[in-house]
């Protein structure tokens, strides 16, 4: 019953939902794991073997995931550009707060617009055709982009102005706060002893972290004394810790008995996977 309340009105794509698994599964614990795992995790979701089998050659086709045969059993890896980006990833959902830095980036040359495009994926907002501003890392440009590191100079107080001009902050709280009514319920259902079998925990647990990176990822992470007094992203972050944490013991066994490398089965737990859960105490 508790898993069903994370699973109303929740439309997961394959592709993006398998790179959930990776990020919280394989990165942490290394190897290649049995493309039957990804399949009986994603039927918990309501995701067919079908539309794994799709997810899995498009990822391979985009350089993420490369695949290994051992007998009749079919693996798949992370590359290692895909490491790279999934340890980036990890530091935002896992790691400390990051410390914002104001840019404004100038983009020269003929690429500018594609540029342009990636800052906005980046959480930039446009000033103007060729001049964008935001306080996230900058995604990689090409060689035209001049990149002016900024200071907040009298006080700052027309920075929540600046912040409401160019950025439509309301999708992102009202995200945050649907996040928060989705996962809040849940909470208060597994405090009123609503039980889940091993695998649920697992699904959950990815379900959580997919529906937390899908917001984190996105929002533009401006510096505190820019967002309104009553963003909820603070809270949002504690009840993720708070879920994971819980949903966490079950979780990893269900993963050392069940997820399978070409070497054995991945490991309950690791020290990188330990070192997310102090992370997350940290916050909490």
């Amino acid at each position: 019953m508790s898993l069903s309340l994370l699973m109303s009105n929740a439309s997961l794509r394959a592709a993006s939902f398998i790179v959930t698994i990776y990020g919280d599964v394989v990165e942490p614990r290394g190897g290649a794991i049995w493309i039957g795992n990804l399949i009986e995790t994603c039927a918990e979701v309501g995701i067919s073997e079908t539309l794994v089998r799709t997810a899995v050659s498009r990822l391979m086709a985009a350089g993420q995931l490369a695949g290994e045969r051992e007998g009749r059993r079919s693996y798949y890896r992370l590359t290692a550009a895909a490491q790279t980006d999934f340890a980036a990833a990890a530091r935002l959902l896992f790691g400390p707060p990051e410390q914002p830095l104001w840019r404004f980036v100038y983009l020269g040359g003929t690429a500018f617009e594609t540029d342009a495009r990636a800052l906005e994926q980046a959480g930039y907002s446009r000033l103007g055709s060729r001049l964008s501003i935001g306080s996230r890392p900058l995604p990689q440009l090409s060689g035209g982009a001049v990149v002016f590191n900024a200071e907040v100079a009298g006080g700052g107080s027309g920075l929540k102005e600046l912040a409401a001009e160019y950025w439509d902050l309301s999708n992102y709280a009202e995200a945050y706060r649907e996040f928060l009514q989705r996962f809040g319920a849940f909470s208060e259902a597994l405090a009123r002893g609503e039980k889940l079998g091993p695998i649920e925990h697992l699904a959950a647990r990815l379900v959580l972290v997919h529906q937390y990176r899908m917001i984190v990822l996105h929002d533009p992470r401006l510096p505190a004394v820019a967002l309104p007094g009553d963003w909820p992203q603070a809270e949002v972050r504690r009840l993720f810790a708070d879920l994971y944490i819980r949903l966490s013991r079950k979780a990893d066994d269900f993963i050392a008995h069940r997820f399978l490398t070409a070497d054995g089965p991945l490991p309950a737990q690791t020290g990188a996977t330990r070192h997310r859960i102090d992370e997350l105490l940290a916050i909490m």
